[in-house]
């Protein structure tokens, strides 16, 4: 099985990449998925999270109050650890259980979305690493016109991730995300077609 490790800086267009691999027949890991099913009700994750900061953490139905959280952690990068040191090990083994199940169904592309691939020192768990890159401006814009974020807002999370500079160095491709679908599409043909030849042969078990 081939596994390959996706990852791209916050509206680089990460999540677009990885739907148009799945469209072509990957299956897709994504860790976001996986985040937020760490940390539903009852899980240890969330009774962590409770111990930590407290039952205002908790909506009314018992499900985390992510805003409540976010307040918590968006400007205190301490914070912002500690609740990753609570998550990603949770994360981790979520993630470990659906590569296992991958690999009993003969899948022969696996393709991880992983934001933090190269800050949680993920890259050698990998076969392949894929980045998805724009230029800061772009990715500003979308954040403020797409997204809705304030300027200042937009600029805090970009600056709060690793520059995309040193992820391009250590990225086997690189796909350029800074112009329209069509380029961006093309340039995901290009990717599936490299990696169709080095994954190894034989049918797959979910019919890919």
């Amino acid at each position: 099985m081939l596994l390959v490790g996706l990852t791209g800086n916050i509206a680089s267009g990460k999540s677009t990449v990885a739907r148009l691999l799945a469209e072509r027949g990957a299956l897709i890991i994504d860790a976001d998925v996986l985040a937020r099913r760490a940390v539903e009700p009852d899980t240890p994750a969330l009774r962590a999270i409770v111990e930590r900061w407290g039952g205002r953490m908790l909506s009314a139905n018992g499900a985390l109050d992510r805003a409540a959280l976010r307040e918590i952690v968006f400007d205190h990068p301490e914070e912002l650890e500690a609740l990753n040191e609570i998550v990603h090990p949770e994360v981790a083994r979520l993630r470990d259980e659906e590569l296992a199940a991958a690999r009993a169904s003969g899948e022969r592309l696996v393709v991880c979305d992983i934001p933090l691939l190269f800050e949680r020192q993920l890259t050698d768990e990998f076969d392949f690493l894929v980045l998805v890159d724009a230029p800061r401006s772009v990715r500003l814009e979308r954040l403020v016109n797409d997204r809705g974020l304030s300027h200042d807002d937009a600029m805090k999370m970009i600056a709060a991730q690793m520059p995309a500079e040193l992820k391009r160095a250590r990225a086997d491709f690189v796909i350029e995300n800074d112009s329209d679908i069509a380029s961006l599409t093309r340039q995901v043909d290009q990717l599936w077609s490299i990696l169709g030849s080095l994954a190894p042969s034989g049918t797959t078990g979910s019919g890919r």
